[in-house]
């Protein structure tokens, strides 16, 4: 099953990325392969295991953060709520957002294939992902309300599809597959 896929890697060449250069690094010295469920558990921190401890990424939300304001994509700020503060980091570069934003509009409307196996495998991982933070909605709320409906439909119909069946004919889009089933289970 898509859920039981085990991480196997294929290169652990450094990618220039510190956060995913040091997944690579905590996969290689995995002794037996791990399944995609057990790494997002890992990595997102969403799990304590104490046999595992080396291979959970420290701090993720916070150095993903860091890295887009050091990109310019967000800027960080101070919240006073009453008794505390936080911050918080809005976006600063909206040209960016948008610019995901029209991808995945014209992937569901204007460039829809009708195919997940035909789709960009990066847009395909986006809406995945963009499904599982529960912010997919957000994307198409700037849409007229015909558009808006469509993109939603093809999501929900591409979305709904069963991750076991898409993974056995993924053709190297199976780890997407596996991470739709983790997030759906």
């Amino acid at each position: 099953s898509a859920l039981s896929f085990q991480v196997l890697l294929k290169s652990d060449a450094p990618t220039g990325d510190v956060l995913l250069d040091e997944t690579l690094r905590h996969i290689k010295a995995t002794e037996s392969a791990e399944t995609v469920q057990t790494w997002i558990d890992l990595l997102t921190g969403e799990t304590w295991n104490p046999f595992k401890l080396q291979y959970q990424l420290r701090n993720v939300r916070e150095r993903i953060a860091k890295a887009l304001v050091e990109k310019g994509i967000l800027t960080t700020e101070k919240q006073n709520f009453l008794l505390f503060d936080m911050t918080t980091h809005p976006v600063s570069n909206a040209t960016e957002k948008q610019r995901l934003v029209k991808k995945l509009q014209e992937s569901m409307l204007e460039r829809w294939v009708n195919d997940p196996h035909r789709m960009d495998r990066r847009t395909l991982a986006l809406l995945v992902l963009a499904h599982s933070s529960d912010v997919l909605e957000n994307v198409f709320a700037s849409l007229a309300d015909d558009k808006y409906n469509v993109a939603m439909n093809r999501t929900k119909d591409l979305l709904d599809m069963d991750p076991e069946v898409e993974a056995a004919k993924a053709g190297g889009a199976e780890m997407i597959w596996a991470v739709l089933a983790a997030f759906n289970k």
